[in-house]
């Protein structure tokens, strides 16, 4: 059996990686928040990578815009592929 992941707020993780930039030391400031190292290298390199929005999470896009067009995108095929049974319902009837 695994073990529930755990979650961290984005504060807890801007704060982790300013403590370990701090000190300088990554592996000792990964012990001792209790996290591994991999986890606080990861959120290091997301924090340089986009500072302003590096831990979107909870299943929020990096693009919002993207993810609403994939949403609009998905509505129109579904509305697409009901018309075109309407139309094969409607035509060729045999009577």
């Amino acid at each position: 059996m695994s073990t529930p992941r755990k979650l961290f707020t984005e504060e807890f993780k801007r704060d982790a990686v300013r403590l370990a930039k701090e000190r300088g030391n990554l592996a000792a400031t990964a012990r001792e928040l209790g996290i591994s190292y991999n986890t606080l290298q990861g959120w290091k390199l997301q924090l340089d990578r986009e500072p302003e929005n590096p831990f979107p999470g909870n299943g929020n896009p990096r693009d919002p815009e993207l993810a609403r067009l994939q949403k609009e995108n998905a509505r129109l095929k579904e509305e697409v592929d009901i018309l075109k049974k309407a139309v094969g319902i409607f035509t060729n009837r045999p009577r």
